[in-house]
């Protein structure tokens, strides 16, 4: 039976499983039971670091190892998987326990991590390395077209610090806006505010440094930086 939710979700992916049973396997987290995706997430981390590192070996011919090192480790970590998540709206997909549904964890950047890695592993199971490959490369356009040697290893909070230190504005400011779940999974939103900018920003995460780190990037996002 064709499940709309999944169907929609796989439209937003740009791949349609032949048997949406492995979407929804790649979507549940551990706290449902046995059957999870932890299996597919251990997979589809190791492939989706060989197809990043082979997208910056074919596109900087001039890098040392050490530089694509560290722009694979960029573009690979949770936070910019989780990123990826939202923009295909994987939250409202997952298939959680109790404790976690009651807990925000379809929010939570790890989770939505982990089931990026698993969905990969998926559609590698199914279709192969160059399906795969095509998706993943997809899925990251804009991000490895925007990479190059210069870009800055430092965190978002660092960078729109140094640019404000820079114009001798104000140092942002964060500002816990909510804190839900429960003491163990706590999910923080947080919001970022600078005098330069005509609105604020928000992120959430299961950390408030994270939190803080995200709602920074949103700002640099904001001011085109």
């Amino acid at each position: 039976m064709i499940n709309l939710k999944y169907q929609r979700l796989e439209q937003r992916l740009g791949y349609s499983f032949n048997d949406q049973r492995q979407l929804q396997l790649a979507l549940t987290h551990r706290s449902h039971g046995a059957s999870n995706n932890e299996r597919l997430e251990f997979l589809g981390d190791s492939i989706l670091n060989f197809l990043i590192g082979e997208a910056l070996f074919l596109r900087l011919d001039e890098a040392r190892e050490g530089q694509m090192s560290r722009l694979r480790s960029q573009l690979v970590r949770g936070d910019t998987l989780a990123e990826l998540a939202r923009e295909f709206e994987l939250g409202e997909c997952l298939v959680l326990g109790e404790g976690e549904l009651k807990s925000g964890g379809h929010r939570r950047d790890s989770i939505l991590a982990d089931a990026v890695e698993a969905i990969i592993g998926a559609i590698y199971l199914e279709s192969g390395l160059d399906t795969c490959r095509e998706r993943v490369l997809a899925w990251y356009g804009d991000r490895l077209d925007a990479i190059s040697l210069d870009t800055s290893a430092k965190d978002p909070k660092s960078r729109l610090q140094e640019y404000l230190q820079a114009q001798r504005q104000p140092l942002p400011e964060y500002r816990v806006v909510e804190v839900g779940g429960e003491g163990h999974a706590q999910v923080f939103t947080i919001e970022c505010h600078v005098a330069i900018a005509k609105q604020s920003t928000q992120a959430q995460a299961s950390s408030r440094r994270e939190a803080e780190k995200q709602a920074a990037a949103a700002m640099l996002k904001l001011l085109k930086l």
